[in-house]
């Protein structure tokens, strides 16, 4: 697995704005890193590379927002996300990854469709989601982590809905992928999706992770929460769309 000096420069602005993502804008914006790296190599090995370095930025995140997450809401969402993931390591490497970005950017751009053009409230489907609700979108999030890193999308679908306040929500993000991205680490290693090639590119990219989480935390203090919320939507849209052009092309 090799990096040309632009890919080296696009690797590393993904684990930048990964950082950004999960530490200031509840993950809205990183699922593009694995997209962006797998322009030079594998989709497996970026995926390899990524799992590290989210584990290190989850680590940096979750001293930031320790004991301030929604505790109902983990407590609904982890279970939930284990099924997921237990389902997404038993089929991960026959179930085409274009299939799994496809759907998971199809969610991402209807959720924002809907977030912004207020859809569902012309269907007069109103009211926040409930606990099955969560179940299922727990799940869902918990299997796409496992096969793409794309597992912010699904999540959020559930948690933009759940009217918490925006410190609380990002603090629920970072629990949820700190513990998820934990887990992932066992099938990966049990698959050999690791090797001493992404570990070394995971350790060059490191740096870049903690710039990420302060410019993330920085900005998380100083938006207005009407203003994070639209942000917020409207990345996980942009992330969509990047989801869905893997997926066709």
């Amino acid at each position: 697995m090799t990096f040309d000096t632009v890919g080296w420069i696009v690797a590393g602005i993904a684990v930048l704005l990964t950082g950004i993502s999960k530490s200031g804008l509840g993950g809205a914006f990183g699922g593009l890193a694995v997209p962006f790296m797998s322009l030079w190599i594998t989709p497996g090995q970026a995926a390899a590379v990524m799992l590290p370095l989210l584990c290190f930025i989850d680590w940096i995140g979750i001293r930031a927002y320790w004991g301030k997450w929604d505790k109902e809401e983990i407590r609904l969402l982890l279970p939930a996300a284990a099924l997921g993931m237990l389902i997404g390591s038993l089929v991960f490497g026959w179930m085409p990854e274009k299939a799994v970005k496809g759907c998971v950017g199809g969610i991402a751009v209807l959720f924002s469709l809907d977030r912004i053009f207020g859809l569902r409230a012309r269907l007069k489907m109103e009211g926040p989601p409930g606990k099955g609700t969560g179940l299922f979108w727990g799940a869902v999030s918990g299997f796409t982590s496992t096969i793409a890193h794309a597992g912010s999308p699904p999540l959020l679908v559930y948690l933009l809905n759940r009217n918490l306040p925006k410190g609380t929500f990002v603090a629920t993000t970072v629990i949820f992928f700190t513990a998820v991205n934990a887990v992932k680490i066992v099938p990966y290693i049990a698959l050999g999706l690791f090797s001493w090639e992404t570990l070394k590119v995971s350790l060059l990219l490191a740096p870049m992770a903690p710039v990420g989480v302060w410019i993330g935390l920085k900005a998380l203090a100083r938006i207005p929460e009407r203003v994070f919320f639209v942000f917020a939507t409207v990345m996980l849209g942009v992330s969509g769309v990047k989801l869905l052009w893997d997926a066709l092309v």
